[in-house]
């Protein structure tokens, strides 16, 4: 938190004004701190604050209450200016037991404020999250260079709902409220917002409607009449282009992108998925959406959820499956079936943590190679990625585009963090997307199923029963134009590199690239996927201390822009950063011949602007002087 004046309110309590701030909220995963979390991100963008969340889910469905494997953290940082990220380090964290502490005080800024849930660090709870021999570290001096505030959240919740008849455990459900009435007083929030989503949710129950106001008014108070805290902040509304905005997790973005290509290609949306952490939501949410036309199957597995979707594609429809890298192993074959038979199916990964169950709900970007290469044969897909939670949306229209105008099967990958993160989306104006939809089919006299479009190379989409128009489709090889079975090695060689060239010719779609900096210099810095905040957060940072550093972002990864490699030529070097062991920077080596070099890391979370400002200072001093650079 950077200090800019401190004011009195009218009340004469003294608040100061400050540019932004991060904020960590961490418990057991029945603490309700999601809800908690994304009650307070709904009252800031009211507020007019920009802001980027990550909410952080413990992998265990049922971890043991008090443990460090079922604590759930929810950060949000706020600003009066642009949010690239969720923020690298808190400025104030509530830790709700001992296992909340122990998984997160690692993490939180030096002089920085944690607020304790001091009715839980008892000698049972302290061994359960680890402390060895029962120490306390509300009193063994590990806590000195945080200001720690103890606040007795169970008995204060208690108080305040005495009469109300409630049982122990719906009064001790209402401590979240409690936690971020206090969190309101803190940041000067308004309550409205929270107050009427209590009404909603609980309008069935008006006692749990009543409880839940009481608790959070009580926190409120008690925030401002103990003076536990001195003084409290104020961050001014953020500057942003006009228009109507919402906030929006990467998920919700991802699934109204589908709506969006179906409602302007005229095609209607089929989805056919399984269950699976981190897409799970993807599916949640286009069910709702049975107005729109939207047809989603819940299948019995990975396998038959995209068998539906080719079945879709091959009847008309925009087919669409959803899944994470475990999903896609398993989808593999029937992908590559989608590949021979030139059908627009859109696989969306949303990439977690691996291999196999890996860490399910931490993010992670190693399926690159799978998207790009995990197929028998020469197996060609496009491949695209989105930069951040709004992006998804984008992207999510983007693939399905691709797909219809070229007749291929599409990878979208998204990823943990831009699935569950979130952050103020402005409404794009429908008129202005980009039209697109089914080619019209050549006269029946001159119709053959694999006749390209000189334009995109793609075959003739023709719906079955269309009189004129019968077709059969399969696995095996075609014979080029007619479309039948054909085992001829020069035939099959000459649709391999048929289906390769049709794939590459998307590169005439793809846009010049954006430069974060100047066109030439020492480092360029090139990302994909959710590393976009980081990345330019960092690049900003270091452009700001004179440092000759560049950045570009991919969204098209299959095939790559065409003026990467002129861009990368104008620096010395090139450093990649991954969440994973370094699989574009392979690509790039490969493709381009560059000296590049990776920063990776493979812990499930996010980069912070530091590291990857850190990343860059240590290439810098090893390289030469560069004209008109410093």
């Amino acid at each position: 938190m950077s200090d800019t004046s401190i004011s009195p309110k009218p009340s004469g309590l003294p608040i100061e004004e400050i540019e932004s701030a991060v904020i960590r909220f961490a418990g057991d995963s029945g603490d309700g701190i999601q809800l908690t979390g994304m009650q307070f991100t709904t009252t800031t963008a009211f507020a007019g604050n920009d802001l980027s969340t990550f909410p952080d889910y413990p992998a265990e469905i049922r971890a043991p209450v008090g443990t460090t494997a079922g604590v759930s953290g929810f950060q949000i940082q706020f600003s009066s200016r642009q949010v690239l990220t969720p923020g690298d380090a808190p400025d104030v964290f509530v830790a709700m037991n001992p296992a909340a502490m122990k998984a997160n005080v690692k993490d939180v800024k030096k002089g920085g404020m944690i607020i304790v849930n001091k009715d839980t660090f008892n000698a049972a709870n302290l061994k359960k999250a680890g402390y060895e021999d029962g120490k306390n570290p509300l009193e063994d001096g590990s806590l000195s260079d945080f200001r720690v505030i103890p606040v007795e959240l169970g008995r204060l919740t208690r108080n305040a709902l005495e009469g109300m008849g409630l049982s122990a455990t719906e009064t001790e459900r209402c401590k979240n409220f409690f936690a971020l009435g206090m969190m309101y007083w803190l940041y000067d929030r308004p309550m409205e917002s929270t107050l009427k989503w209590i009404e909603a949710k609980f309008k069935k129950n008006p006692k749990f409607v009543e409880a839940n106001h009481k608790a959070l008014h009580a926190g409120n108070a008690y925030a401002e009449t103990a003076e536990i805290f001195g003084h409290h902040y104020r961050v001014r509304k953020a500057p942003i282009k006009p228009g109507l905005y919402r906030n929006i997790t990467g998920n919700e973005a991802t699934a109204l992108g589908f709506v969006a290509a179906s409602s302007v290609s005229g095609l209607p949306l089929w989805l056919g998925s399984y269950p699976i952490t981190p897409a799970s939501d993807v599916l949640h949410e286009l069910s709702k959406l049975k107005n729109f036309g939207v047809k989603s199957f819940q299948a019995e597995d990975e396998i038959a959820a995209i068998g539906s979707a080719i079945g879709a594609a091959f009847a008309g429809n925009l087919a669409l499956t959803t899944t994470s890298g475990p999903g896609v192993a398993l989808k593999t074959e029937a992908i590559g079936l989608a590949v021979m038979t030139e059908l627009p199916v859109v696989i969306l990964n949303v990439q977690r943590g691996g291999p196999s169950t890996g860490l399910p709900t931490k993010t992670e970007q190693a399926d690159l190679f799978q998207a790009l290469y995990g197929r028998n044969g020469e197996c060609p897909v496009p491949v695209l990625a989105a930069a951040t939670p709004g992006d998804c949306f984008t992207m999510a229209y983007e693939a399905s585009r691709i797909a219809v105008k070229y007749m291929t099967p599409v990878f979208l990958l998204t990823d943990g963090y831009l699935a569950n993160g979130s952050e103020p989306w402005l409404i794009p104006d429908a008129a202005a997307l980009t039209k697109f939809g089914r080619t019209a089919l050549p006269p029946t006299g001159e119709f053959k199923l694999y006749k390209r479009d000189p334009e995109t190379m793609a075959r003739p989409w023709p719906v079955p029963g269309t009189p004129g128009y019968e077709h059969r489709l399969g696995g095996i090889e075609k014979q080029d134009v007619t479309g039948n079975i054909s085992y001829d090695p020069d035939n099959h060689e000459r649709m391999v590199r048929l289906r390769a060239a049709k794939v590459n010719k998307i590169a005439q779609d793809i846009p010049p690239l954006e430069i974060l900096g100047e066109k030439k210099g020492k480092v360029l810095v090139v990302g994909w996927g959710g590393t976009y905040g980081a990345i330019t957060a960092g690049v900003q940072n270091l452009q700001k201390a004179g440092k000759s550093v560049s950045a570009v972002h991919l969204r098209h990864l299959n095939p790559l822009p065409p003026d990467l490699g002129d861009i990368m030529a104008g620096f010395e070097h090139v450093i990649v950063p991954e969440l994973n062991m370094g699989q574009l920077l392979k690509v790039l080596r490969a493709k381009y011949l560059v000296p590049a070099t990776g920063l990776n890391k493979i812990k499930g979370q996010p980069f912070k602007v530091s590291e990857i400002e850190a990343g860059v200072d240590a290439i810098l001093p090893k390289l030469g002087k560069t004209e008109g650079g410093k």
